[in-house]
């Protein structure tokens, strides 16, 4: 058996991140920006690589008070880290599911709240109990291997957001169900930007590039007032992108089956599942980037859409249009991008508008 862990590459105007490959170099364009200015501006960024959520993040910000918001920022993603990591015998995510539940502090309790309520506008499409699940194929602790058909059905019935008791005035969480556990991989990445993001502000920083293990969220516009260009990766030529995108004050999240999966007598099995099979979601896309102001939102929805194959993700994206913008691209390479980012978009290959 081979096993796999893929890295994410994602380009941000003019600088190459291979996450968990290298580190990130960064060049900022200076067009129409005066020599005074520019060096002003390389006396007020600060970068800060970081390892934590089990993958290599970065944040890069510009402003008089740049390395304070930086140290701010760093400190927020690894107190989120403790609180949230299943790895962890001491986060709070952890104690709740030995105890199955419990009081929940601010953050866990705004995450479990989003949670529940993407789970149910999305039909069951994201699900936080699929904790179980995730730990039987060995995505939770890298230990690959296909389950058992009949202990993968026995756990599959433990799958079922609907059985979380949540009282939102309490922050009390229960669970319905003995052997049920709940899991924040799916939006804790996009939680933490928007956190990062709202830290950055308080600090004044207008100007910031943040990177969470490929989860982009961009404050502001570039220093020289253009958009950043975000290049979306091919999801069959790791070392290729389909197309870039133009965008500021937005996150950019993808999730694809190629980012990190295992092979079995020749299978390859990725780690984005089906809440209702229990198996790899495989419904006709390979990768699903969404765009919005929701960071926490925007990462929930990139897993949600992946699930609900092509079809359902095009209805889904007309009925909330005024929440997110979306490109997908299915198993025959067929790329499909909402119209409202359509002019921001540039790309070799033929693209397909959704119109709303």
């Amino acid at each position: 058996m081979r096993k796999f862990f893929k890295c994410f590459y994602v380009l941000i105007l003019g600088c190459s991140l291979c996450i968990g490959c290298q580190r990130a170099s960064t060049e900022i364009s200076t067009t129409n920006i005066s020599e005074e200015q520019i060096t002003k501006s390389e006396e007020t960024s600060a970068t800060r690589d970081i390892f934590a959520m089990d993958t290599y993040m970065s944040i890069t910000a510009y402003g008089e008070k740049c390395e304070e918001a930086a140290d701010a920022a760093e400190a927020e993603i690894k107190r989120l880290d403790e609180l949230l990591s299943t790895g962890s015998d001491d986060s709070e995510v952890t104690k709740i599911n030995k105890e199955a539940g419990g009081k929940l502090s601010e953050d866990t309790s705004y995450l479990v709240k989003r949670a529940l309520d993407i789970y149910k506008d999305t039909a069951g499409a994201f699900d936080i109990t699929i904790y179980p699940v995730m730990k039987a194929w060995g995505f939770a602790g890298d230990i690959f291997a296909v389950p058992d058909e009949k202990i993968l059905k026995e756990t599959v019935s433990l799958v079922d957001a609907s059985k979380i008791s949540y009282d939102e005035k309490s922050a009390e969480i229960s669970f319905g169900q003995k052997g049920m556990e709940i899991d924040f991989g799916g939006i804790a990445k996009g939680y933490t930007s928007d956190r990062v993001i709202n830290i950055l502000k308080s600090y004044g920083i207008e100007h910031a590039m943040i990177n969470l293990g490929g989860n982009v969220d961009l404050l502001g516009k570039k220093l020289d007032g253009s958009e950043w260009k975000i290049a979306v990766q091919d999801p069959e030529n790791e070392d290729d992108y389909i197309g870039i995108l133009s965008i500021s004050d937005k996150a950019v999240i993808t999730s694809g089956g190629y980012e990190r999966y295992f092979e079995e007598d020749g299978v390859r099995y990725h780690h984005i599942i089906d809440p209702s099979t229990g198996y790899p979601a495989n419904h006709g896309l390979i990768s699903v980037t969404i765009i919005s102001s929701d960071g926490t939102l925007a990462d929930a929805l990139s897993t949600s859409l992946f699930v609900m194959g092509k079809d359902k993700a095009i209805e889904y994206w007309q009925s909330h249009n005024d929440q997110f913008s979306t490109i997908l691209i299915d198993d025959e390479g067929n790329v499909y991008i909402s119209e409202d980012i359509a002019d921001s978009f540039e790309s070799d290959k033929e693209i397909k508008v959704l119109k709303k």
